[in-house]
């Protein structure tokens, strides 16, 4: 398991609605270059990794048990 793996909350999702829903749990990849420009690199709904705007998402602390339940669900 990859221990960077990081979750986000959508908490809008203005001009993104067919990629993003809001309120649901998305996994986070680390990307220092989208960071520097106020974006993060996020696994959407096409299951595919995106660049959005960082202010769209807030990270979300899980349990190491849940963080693997989460993971082996996806």
């Amino acid at each position: 398991m990859n221990k960077d793996r990081t979750f986000v909350v959508c908490i809008e999702n203005q001009g993104y609605a067919a990629s993003l829903e809001q309120r649901k749990l998305y996994e986070s990849i680390p990307d220092a270059s989208a960071e520097k420009h106020g974006h993060v690199r996020v696994i959407d709904e096409s299951g595919e990794d995106y660049l959005y705007p960082k202010a769209f998402f807030r990270e979300v602390r899980l349990s190491k048990e849940l963080r693997e339940a989460v993971s082996r669900a996806a």
